[in-house]
């Protein structure tokens, strides 16, 4: 959504699916151009598409139902499953000669608030396409039902990402959430019912991007953008010798000296980010490190203890939601995500009033007021979509591999956090180069042979279900 709202705003519609062939047919011819010049995807290769090939195989011919949970970690994902089922699998079917009925098509599920930042024709085209919404952080009723019916009913399989959000790791799955394995549940119970046999499958879906050229030009470019950002006079290349004996196991003399900027740019965002929140908002801090000076000379140790940096980008995510959720009245429950996602909903519920029938009709005096809770829920939402952007940063991830596209990801999401602080567009992220993409079809996971274990205790059947699939995204994570 946009970073501020200053007015009421209606309450937020439904959008029905709409599945329109010729929409559909449409997007399949612009796909290629679209793919070659408006994204950094260059090439999307898949392994086991046999496999998928022959579940949409059975699923035209009422054996099966299933849902394809694919990972999140880029918000180009929709594309690459767009090459994967418009392209790769009937590519696949004609050269197993496995029948397959035209068009081999997918619904899918996405986030209501998306149209609300990428424009209304999102929402028009989605549902063309035959995607559904669901409201983030609350029970979305018309939301789950739309769902729920074409999981059980539709034409077509349907996917979702079952992490929730993009986290801008490829080599990181982010904790599921627990609605997809609900909704297999569900899909058993509904063919049970209506008395059809169907077997309820669940298809991991692993997503992995790799730059075609390792992006340091690109890369030292965005450093220093950000260093610029955070007031950071340049770094001296003979800092390196503090980042050999901080982390010895670094491959080479260039990939130590980007991390050391990175680390610099990142502890620095943390010192100024724990003062702000400190000085004007009041919160307090575990005594913190400081390192604003330019030279690092003193403060090698101190940086590259990831145990402090972990430990203080915790703290500081906590006080961000907690200045967001004192304001809305909202005790703290759950993981930050949990939170980001009740926030998000108790700031929409101020912003898009649902207890106002018609905003025109208000009086100057309501309207004032309306609108200036609208503003004040949005400038307040700020600090959680802040957390958003900086949760997926994390102090272990490129020291455990120090490699060009581990790099290029924790400098994205800081420059994501930036973005945020300086009241930009976060979704305009630099491209760092072109990107061949690996994607991995996994072994369906059976949610029918787990319907006596729902019956028996439903919460830990879907528990169960969730970890496992987890694992098998986790499984397909190549390194």
């Amino acid at each position: 959504m946009p970073n501020s709202i200053s007015q009421v705003q209606p309450p937020l519609e439904f959008i029905p699916p709409a599945y329109n062939p010729l929409v559909v047919q449409g997007c399949k011819q612009i796909f290629p151009w679209w793919l070659r010049f408006r994204t950094s995807i260059s090439h999307v290769q898949a392994e086991n598409v046999e496999t998928l090939a022959e579940l949409f195989h059975q699923f035209q011919n009422q054996k099966v139902r299933f849902l394809l949970a694919f990972r999140h970690p880029n918000s180009d994902d929709p594309y690459c499953l767009g090459q994967l089922i418009w392209k790769l699998v009937p590519q696949v079917a004609r050269a197993k000669g496995i029948p397959l009925q035209f068009p081999v098509h997918s619904h899918f599920i996405y986030d209501r608030g998306i149209p609300l930042w990428a424009g209304a024709g999102v929402g028009w085209l989605y549902s063309r396409l035959g995607g559904t919404p669901i409201v983030r952080g609350k029970i979305d009723r018309p939301g789950l039902r739309s769902a729920r019916d074409l999981f059980a009913n539709s034409q077509f399989p349907i996917a979702a990402a079952p992490e929730g959000a993009t986290n801008g790791h490829n080599e990181i799955v982010s904790p599921l959430e627990p609605g997809i394995a609900q909704m297999g549940f569900w899909c058993v119970e509904d063919l049970l019912k209506a008395g059809r046999t169907e077997k309820v499958l669940i298809v991991p879906i692993g997503i992995q991007y790799r730059y075609v050229n390792p992006p340091w030009q690109p890369l030292e470019k965005l450093l220093t953008q950000l260093e610029i950002d955070c007031g950071l006079p340049p770094l001296e290349r003979t800092e390196i010798d503090n980042l050999e004996t901080a982390n010895p196991d670094s491959e080479n003399h260039n990939h130590k000296f980007q991390y050391l900027r990175l680390i610099r740019v990142g502890s620095h965002l943390l010192s100024v980010m724990e003062d702000f929140y400190s000085r004007f908002y009041h919160k307090k801090f575990p005594q913190k490190i400081s390192i604003l000076p330019s030279s690092v000379s003193e403060q090698t140790t101190n940086i590259f203890d990831n145990e402090v940096m972990i430990a203080r980008l915790k703290a500081l995510l906590d006080v961000g939601l907690q200045v967001a959720e004192e304001y809305f009245n909202l005790k703290p429950k759950g993981s930050l995500i949990d939170r980001c996602r009740r926030l998000e909903q108790a700031g929409w519920e101020y912003i898009y009033r649902e207890d106002i029938k018609d905003i025109a009709a208000l009086s100057p005096l309501e309207r004032g007021l309306a609108d200036r809770l609208a503003e004040e829920a949005s400038l307040r939402m700020w600090h959680m979509r802040l957390v958003e952007s900086f949760v997926s940063v994390t102090g272990r991830y490129v020291a455990e591999q120090l490699t060009a596209e581990r790099l290029a990801e924790t400098t994205l999401l800081l420059w994501d956090v930036l973005a945020r602080i300086k009241g930009g567009n976060p979704f305009g992220r630099p491209k760092l180069g072109k990107q061949q993409v690996q994607m991995t079809v996994g072994e369906p996971i059976s949610v029918s042979d787990r319907g006596d274990r729902y019956q028996t205790s439903r919460r830990l059947a879907v528990a169960e279900l969730t970890q496992d699939l987890q694992s098998a995204l986790e499984a397909m994570i190549k390194s």
